[in-house]
């Protein structure tokens, strides 16, 4: 991501050959094209790329915030990938914000271990908290739950097993009649680390699931280095009716009332 950004800030030339015209790159530095976007009505667009020619920053966006912003003026380039969508406007403020010199900074051998360190720690997955199994676990293991169709979710059903090989299995409305239904299911970790499902066509899953309180279950799948991640919780009542809460893609949070099968 970062080798694009790079190729844009030097005017579309890379290692002495012109890659792309200097024109092309000129008319994305200064977009026009007003998209009129709700979240911004500076954003600007030209030639698959944004700008905010307010902030002298023009940028490639993605799903959920996966963006390579260019800074011709700082002469930057920042690549970032997230979980939830973001406001471009405070990441190119708080990037332009940062710099201190337009003179190269001289090195700092310790400060490049404190970031390396930084680094290090951040690449090494730490176990999230985890609390006693409730009672309520046994008699919902291996039992499928189903929630009406066409919900906001888009979750038919769930099945959670709480053995001595955790695992789930998620049924997921496509929307698509040719294929209706997507299944989802592999390992859950019930010790605060994920555990990985096989490598499917979607990429690589990984979940883990700990106990709230008495009677509910949270449940946090992201796939690996794709930058998204799910939150869902299952409530459980003592009518054997289960409440599902997550969020839409849109980011509403929304509650789904279930029932087990049969």
């Amino acid at each position: 991501m970062a080798k694009i950004g790079y190729l844009y800030l030097r005017q579309g030339a890379w290692a002495g050959q012109q890659l792309l015209p200097t024109e092309w790159v000129d008319t994305v530095n200064h977009a026009t094209i007003s998209m009129k976007a709700r979240a911004d009505a500076g954003l600007k667009y030209h030639n698959q790329f944004w700008a905010l020619p307010d902030r002298h920053v023009f940028m490639a966006v993605g799903y959920h915030c996966q963006v390579i912003m260019v800074f011709p003026d700082l002469d930057i380039v920042a690549a970032m990938t997230a979980r939830d969508f973001c406001s471009f406007r405070k990441i190119a403020e708080g990037i332009a914000g940062a710099v201190k010199s337009e003179a190269t900074l001289p090195h700092n051998s310790d400060a490049a271990r404190l970031l390396a360190d930084a680094v290090a720690d951040v690449s090494t997955e730490k176990p999230t908290q985890v609390a006693p199994v409730p009672q309520i676990a046994s008699p919902i293991s291996g039992k499928t739950y189903r929630f009406p169709a066409d919900n906001a979710l888009d979750v038919r059903s769930i099945s959670l097993s709480f053995t001595d090989k955790p695992g789930y299995a998620v049924d997921i409305d496509t929307h698509n009649p040719a294929n209706p239904v997507i299944r989802l299911r592999g390992p859950i970790g019930l010790d605060g680390l994920y555990r990985k499902s096989e490598l499917t066509s979607f990429g690589l899953r990984a979940v883990k699931g700990a106990w709230v309180s008495a009677d509910t279950f949270a449940i946090d799948m992201q796939y690996v280095g794709l930058g998204e991640q799910q939150k869902f919780s299952l409530s459980f009542s003592g009518d054997n009716k289960v409440v599902l809460h997550g969020k839409t893609r849109a980011g509403r949070e929304v509650a789904v009332d279930g029932e087990p099968d049969g």
